[in-house]
This record gives C-alpha cells, structure tokens and sequence, in this order.
C-alpha cells in the first residue's frame, strides 16, 4: 500500500477529527466550555498543521523581544519530548520556562517566579486560555502538502482557522521568497490582522560543546553528516546542502531520545567524516553526552530574518504590554 492510498484509507477518521475541532470551537464560542484569564499579558504562537512550521524560532524571538525592552518572558510549554524547554532556556537565559500542560497552572508559576509577560509556545488550539495576541506561524514548506486533517494529512485545523489570528507570520526555509510571498497574499483573505514573512536561515554554526562559532563557509566542499530527530528532517538537509557541503544523512523520529548506541554512531560519524552537523533541539539531548575524545559536532543556528511584516509585529507585541486588559 502507498503513502496516498494509505492517507485515502484515513480520510473518514480525518472527517471525525475536522468535526470534533469545529464542535470543540463553537463550544468555546458559545460559551458552553469557559476560557480562563491568564495572570498576564500574554501572546500565544501556533500553527495549523503538525511540526516543522518554525514556531518555536519565531516564539524564542518573541521573548527576546521582550528581554530587549527591559521585560521578563515566562515561556509556557505542555512539554512534549523536553527538548523544547532546554532551547527555549538555552536561547533566552532571561526567560522564566515553565512546563506544564495546564497552560493556567504555567501562568500562575511563571508570574510568581517574577515573570512580566507570557509567551505560549504550540498553543493556537488551546481556547481554554485567553490570550491579548494570538499568532498563528504557517510554513511555506508545509501548505505545498495535500490539505487533509489528521491523521490522513498534516492540518490541525483548516485556512478558516486563520480568522482568531491577530497576525499571521508565513515563515520559509528552503522554500523561494517568491513562493513565501504568493502565501502571505493568499492568506490575507482569511486573516484579519497584518501577514507577515520570516525567513528561518542557516547563518552560523556553534560547536556543540565549546560554542565556537563557525561560519557556514566552513563545511563547503566538505563530507557532513547532517544528524536529525526533527519533525522537518528535509529541510535541515537542504539548508546544510546549500552550503556546497557533501552530505550523508542520519535520521531520526521527531523529539528522539539518544541512546548510547546512538551517541556512539555519532561519534563514530564525526571521526570518519569531516562534521556531524546537528539541529539546536538535538544539541541539548547530545551536549552533556559527548565523548570527550571525538570531534565535537557542529549546530546549525537558524536566525530568524524578517522580510515583511516585522515592524508590525513588534508594534502588535509591544501593545500588549501597554494596553492588554486584566480580567
């Protein structure tokens, strides 16, 4: 059986799943299911279909954001794999990271550890929150996917759900600036808010040990395994292709936890090639792991450029600090 007569096999559970989230919204709508008040201001980052999208790029650039006007971000996370929290923590060292599948519960913790904002990170579909900025992150990458709900593909929820967005951020990775513009321009018609365009590049790589940092002219004409447990692989191969680099590729299921065997082929790896190149998510499960004798592996850093729509965001975010209602 292939992989599209598979997916067709699972359209009528796609069917259950499309109408059990429209049911769970018109409850929240309607009032039959209640929304809590978060402790403060708050913003709230998702996406519409699963993994891959760039959100926690975009939700780490939030909080820095706030860290830059003189802020504290609590950064709520329900905490799935754990790798999530050790970047968010490595990335903003400012930031109050709390992992709590009750995102309220998270709220209350991250205020009282001296938190002066709140960023909810893979939250979109959580209406049982009240958020004073809701931001939904929708991949150039992934939207060229056939648009099916779960299982049968990979939407959460549909284009319409775009309508409880304040902004919409189109991001990009291997994906043209031409083909993240067409995007942008289809999505305003569902968005009320302004639509802005990311670009998630690969600009610099840090040892993963020592933090050296490496321009990415470093692996051009060099052989690079690219090692990942991520829910895009393909595109973390293409960005270290783009470097000129000979790459052999190790793979990985998302939010994987490395065995020893797994560190040892790794090793092994870095030994016989001239880098392993690893993701950031990756780097946190492998950094206290690292034999001490092997070359240390490369961590491709993707730093977020705006191409359109960034002055509009931080103006966005920088109003829900000065005007955001307490209920």
């Amino acid at each position: 059986m292939d992989a599209r007569t598979a997916r067709l096999a699972l359209l009528p559970v796609s069917g259950l799943w499309s109408g059990a989230m429209e049911v769970r919204r018109q409850a929240y709508q309607r009032g039959w299911l209640k929304s809590a008040a978060l402790p403060l201001p708050s913003v709230a980052i998702g996406n519409l279909t699963v993994g891959g999208s760039g959100k926690t790029p975009v939700a780490i650039w939030v909080a820095r954001h706030y860290v830059a006007r003189g802020l504290i971000p609590g950064i709520l996370l329900r905490g799935y794999g754990g790798d999530e929290a050790l970047v968010h923590q490595e990335s903003v060292p400012e930031a109050r990271v709390v992992v709590d599948p009750d995102r309220l519960a998270g709220g209350v913790a991250a205020a009282a550890s001296g938190a002066d904002v709140l960023v909810l990170d893979d939250a979109y579909q959580r209406l049982d929150v009240r958020r004073d900025l809701n931001i939904a992150v929708v991949s150039a990458e992934t939207t060229r996917a056939v648009r099916w709900a779960l299982p049968a593909g990979p939407w959460r929820e549909g284009l319409s759900a775009l309508a409880r967005a304040d902004v919409v951020i189109v991001t990009r990775k291997r994906a043209t600036a031409d083909a993240a513009a067409m995007l942008a321009a289809e999505l305003t018609d569902w968005v009320p808010g302004p639509v802005a365009i990311a670009h998630l590049g690969l600009r610099r790589l840090t040892g993963l040990v020592s933090g050296t940092c490496h321009d990415v002219s470093t692996l051009a004409g060099k052989r690079v395994v690219a090692a990942s447990g991520i829910a895009d692989p393909d595109a973390f191969v293409a960005q270290i292709k783009a470097t000129g680099a000979q790459v052999q590729v190790a793979t990985w299921r998302d939010h994987h936890e490395y065995q020893a065997t797994d560190v040892a082929w790794l090793a092994h790896a870095a030994r016989r090639a001239d880098f392993v190149a690893v993701t950031q998510k990756d780097a946190v499960k492998l950094r206290d792991r690292w034999p001490a004798m092997a070359p240390e592996p490369l961590v491709a850093v993707l730093d977020l450029e705006w191409e359109s729509g960034g002055p509009a965001l931080a103006a966005a975010l920088d109003a829900v600090v000065t005007t955001a209602p307490r209920v």
